[in-house]
């Protein structure tokens, strides 16, 4: 369906303007008035990795007129494979800062505003509240919803995506037009069930595809032109190169749009909504730990323990920590590692960050492996604070 426009067109376009964006003025469902109205357009970009990068290249490139960045993170090494608006001489620079200068370089008409802060329930509201649009890039779930329900409580459409390895998900929620992201969604996995791309990895490309398609969408809305996908869900495989639709009904009962919403504020806490971990895995690592170097103290003690790491083997192959015998979680999860356990050796398991074999843990402990811990950060925390040498990833 055809929406109106999101936003009123400025009064003019400067003649470098006119020289800058003739392209876009000689297609007639653009033109003047569309080049107008994206000059006038304020939109946020949440997040300046993967999806972020294209979205903010492409949207300065269109010509918005005020583009808003907002992250926190600082760009590391691992995110040049795929978040091309970040280059070698950014390692270690605030993303939102080294996005910033790249908005620049690409557009100096367009105005940035830097958001060098978490997207937190304190700020969300406040923030989103100077925008029109808001392009949704990030990787959790936690801020997925948070962002979703700040966009329904103020009444603003945004557009959203999401890849995984060489999958690529693309819609756009706008509650007073169809449905928003709990009416597709309406609860979050559980905890482990869906791996980050951390975790699982993503084709750097399909950044590229996804981004693209969200500022498509975000033109589309802007400018009142086409057909937007509110109430359609566009799903992309990139191995076999093909694109669907899938339609997506507001739900009369969603606990958020619906006809009587029960959840008329922002939740207190997304994380805990969402539940990084689940509570077995938060019980059992109470108490059972570890740190890195505690662990690299065991090994020069020559303690009697049996290190598991329960990444996968990929990651395995990419850095590993001295010692450890590779069982992935998988494994913990059907029971078939609990055979490969010594019964005469402390259990000490570690992933990449702590989350995995926090989960595993559960497992071990409720098999009557006691004594068992694992390392909080894992491999991540191996890497900074015993052997810096090793690659992280």
């Amino acid at each position: 369906m055809s929406l109106p426009p999101l936003v009123e067109p400025a009064t003019e376009l400067t003649v470098d303007e006119v020289r800058r964006y003739s392209r876009h003025l000689i297609i007639p469902d653009v033109g003047m008035a569309g080049q107008k109205r994206l000059k006038n357009a304020k939109v946020l970009c949440v997040g300046a990795g993967g999806l972020g990068s294209p979205a903010l290249m492409y949207l300065a490139a269109a010509g918005v007129g005020t583009l808003g960045v907002i992250d926190f993170d600082v760009v590391d090494e691992s995110n040049l494979q795929r978040q091309i608006i970040h280059g070698q001489s950014d390692v270690g620079r605030l993303k939102a800062e080294s996005a910033a200068a790249s908005v620049r370089e690409i557009n100096p008409l367009v105005e940035v505003v830097i958001h060098n802060t978490a997207l937190t329930t304190e700020n969300v509201m406040e923030i989103f509240s100077g925008y029109d649009l808001i392009v949704d890039g990030t990787d959790n779930f936690a801020t997925r919803y948070m962002v979703n329900d700040a966009a329904v409580l103020l009444g603003k459409p945004y557009v959203w995506g999401s890849i995984y390895r060489f999958d690529g998900q693309a819609s756009v929620f706008w509650a007073e037009h169809g449905p928003c992201y709990r009416c597709l969604y309406p609860e979050p996995p559980p905890p482990g069930m869906v791996p980050s791309c951390a975790e699982g990895g993503v084709l750097g490309v399909l950044c590229a595809s996804i981004g693209s398609i969200q500022v498509n969408e975000a033109i589309k809305l802007l400018t009142g032109i086409g057909d937007p996908l509110v109430g359609r869900l566009m799903i992309y495989d990139a191995l076999e190169m093909k694109y669907r639709d899938v339609k997506v009904r507001k739900d009369p009962e969603c606990v958020l749009c619906g006809k009587n919403p029960t959840v008329t504020e922002l939740l207190e806490d997304y994380e805990a909504f969402c539940g990084a971990i689940s509570d077995e895995a938060a019980e059992a690592a109470t108490g059972s730990t570890i740190t890195a170097q505690e662990l690299k103290a065991m090994q020069d003690n020559g303690e009697n323990i049996f290190l598991v790491d329960v990444r996968e083997i990929n990651e395995y192959e990419i850095v590993s920590i001295p010692g450890a015998t590779l069982i992935p979680k998988g494994e913990f999860l059907n029971g078939s590692a609990l055979e490969k356990l010594p019964q005469d050796k402390k259990i000490v398991l570690h992933c990449k960050s702590g989350a995995r074999s926090a989960e595993a843990l559960a497992i071990v402990k409720s098999a009557g492996f006691s004594d068992a811990v694992h390392v909080g950060g894992g491999v991540l925390s191996w890497v900074k604070t015993v052997d810096p040498s090793l690659p992280s990833y």
